[in-house]
């Protein structure tokens, strides 16, 4: 008996280990393609897939980082630790669906003092994970992300944040740009900037989710209407959003990734040369060229694959965390 449960032990250590550890970072705010996002974790974190270490919410609005907080602790969650990119101070309240879901659903974050500033959390979770074991999710501006890689060693960890990353980071999935050119919000608005001072300083592995790639796969309309609870956070804001219209799923597309096999049955990752990006947020992909310190590739759908079937699968993982 006793063999045995040193058995199980090591064998969930194991099962636990080989769990990909993901930290998302998300504008939980002017689209509702974010919420459908942080479902699709939790399902995975359902199946065993994933481990979600922590969200980061870079947003100004007040209500985003509780309408995160309320959707972990639906799907069972609360713990999961959230961290902010402002600190306290006056924020507005602009989007269509944040406040009422954290306002209808419960959660324990009411006040943005109970978070932490992104950076410091992004610090914390990479200096307790593994080498090369965590995979960043970011699915908005990439403001925390800049201030992680221009952090400093502190009681955290005597590593810089861009130290930290190239240890503790395997890859970045990234829901940005246009291939293979353009002009497209995450990389351009708010915050242009971070986003040339991101892809000039990040080292590891980077794959980027277009915006003409999840444009092309409409999740949120009738299917996923008729099927999902209305007690669900993502039913309320998809019904608040645009009463369950239809939507682009630009960031879902980032959290598929995390599928290996199911992703490559969906996408092909162009690789062979890398991102180049203006001061104004316009990216260019240029082919057949490489530079050093640059691993970068960009997804495209598969000649052969129907969107529709991506959308169902996407809204498949959703309506499976409502099985028990």
């Amino acid at each position: 008996m006793k063999t045995l449960s040193l058995y199980l032990l090591w064998f969930c250590s194991v099962c636990c280990s080989a769990q990909t550890k993901v930290i998302l970072d998300t504008d939980i705010d002017s689209d509702v393609d974010d919420v459908q996002a942080l479902a699709m974790l939790h399902a995975y974190q359902k199946m065993g897939k994933i481990d979600l270490l922590g969200v980061i919410v870079t947003s100004p609005d007040s209500y985003a980082y509780r309408c995160a907080d309320a959707i972990n602790t639906y799907y069972g969650h609360p713990d999961i630790p959230i961290g902010c990119l402002q600190g306290p101070g006056d924020w507005g309240s602009f989007s269509k669906y944040t406040r009422r879901v954290s306002q209808e659903f419960p959660h324990a974050l009411t006040s943005v003092e109970h978070t932490v500033m992104s950076a410091e959390l992004y610090r914390k979770l990479l200096a307790q994970s593994g080498d090369d074991s965590v995979i960043i999710v970011t699915i908005g501006h990439l403001s925390s992300l800049r201030d992680l890689l221009q952090s400093e060693g502190d009681e955290i960890s005597p590593l810089s944040g861009k130290e930290l990353v190239n240890r503790k980071v395997k890859k970045w999935l990234c829901m940005g740009g246009r291939f293979p050119d353009g002009l497209e919000a995450n990389f351009h608005r708010p915050d242009p900037a971070s986003t040339v001072y991101c892809l000039d300083q990040w080292e590891k592995e980077v794959i980027f989710c277009g915006w003409e790639v999840g444009n092309q796969i409409i999740t949120g309309g009738d299917y996923l209407k008729s099927k999902l609870s209305s007690s669900s956070p993502v039913y309320r804001s998809y019904e608040l959003y645009n009463q369950f219209a239809g939507r682009p799923a630009w960031d879902q597309v980032a959290v598929l990734l995390l599928d290996e096999a199911l992703a490559s049955r969906y996408f092909r990752i162009n690789e062979g040369g890398y991102v180049s990006v203006s001061k104004n947020g316009y990216n260019q992909w240029h082919g057949g060229k490489s530079v050093r310190g640059k691993h970068h590739a960009y997804v495209s759908i598969k000649e052969n694959v129907d969107p529709d079937t991506i959308a169902r699968t996407m809204d498949d993982l959703v309506l499976g965390l409502e099985s028990h």
